[in-house]
């Protein structure tokens, strides 16, 4: 992990509470990627923690997933931006495959579909929301993903043009969103995902898992934007399947 001006990838690592997995997740940032820790509120040293540990911290106090995101990919350098959660649930270097992707033109946009790890990984309620809006997507934007995780790789300046404007839950999706109406290359691919460390923001309870779907819902609703950007290569948008299906 470097902390260098002019790293060769950022990753944005949301964080909120996140003390006790953090130095697992950042223990695993490949060599020569910067880890960008956004602190969303944490009041349970996250911040030092991952200061200690060498990643370089941003502080965005507007609470929300998508503003921590966000704020994360602002401060970013690289020309790659990667994004993951940062409870230990998934594993940073599994980004490395992702980022040779964007690298080689291969794809814009490289997102993570994720296959639950042992018991307690992905609760049914989550599942079935995460279906949902599955279908949904599909539906708006033609793209046959199977899931809306928040590991995921492009270009730092393609991911600005897009405009994002959510600032909660819907910020992966509108990515998603955006980048098809755009018309990006858009791919997915297999990543082993573990029981998180700690209790879920968002999808550990019914309710959180509602508001998830109702803010992501609000971004389906969204005409398509007449001035979102091409990426790079400015190829038609499509998903390819998963690795070993």
């Amino acid at each position: 992990m470097t902390s260098s001006a002019r790293p060769d990838v950022d990753v944005v690592l949301p964080c909120l509470n996140e003390a006790e997995a953090l130095p697992w997740v950042l223990d695993r940032i490949p060599p020569g990627w910067r880890a960008l820790v956004v602190d969303n509120g944490s009041t349970d040293g996250s911040a030092d923690i991952a200061r200690e540990l060498g990643a370089t911290v941003v502080h965005e106090p507007r609470r929300g997933f998508g503003a921590a995101c966000h704020a994360g990919l602002m401060a970013a350098a690289a020309g790659i931006v990667c994004f993951c959660d940062c409870d230990a649930s998934l594993d940073p270097a599994l980004l490395i495959p992702f980022v040779r992707e964007v690298q080689g033109g291969e794809s814009e946009l490289v997102l993570g579909r994720r296959r639950p790890q042992g018991r307690g990984a992905w609760p049914t309620h989550a599942r079935a929301g995460n279906l949902a809006l599955s279908l949904l997507l599909r539906r708006r934007t033609g793209l046959h993903l199977h899931d809306l995780g928040p590991l995921r790789a492009a270009r730092r300046e393609a991911l600005l043009a897009l405009g994002l404007t959510d600032r909660r839950s819907g910020y992966p999706l509108q990515m998603v969103v955006r980048a098809a109406d755009a018309g990006w290359h858009i791919t997915e691919h297999d990543v082993p995902y573990r029981p998180r460390t700690g209790g879920s923001k968002v999808t550990g309870t019914w309710r959180g898992t509602w508001q998830a779907v109702q803010d992501m819902s609000r971004v389906l609703a969204e005409a398509p934007e007449a001035s979102a950007a091409p990426a790079v290569s400015g190829t038609q948008a499509q998903a390819r399947g998963g690795i070993g299906r």
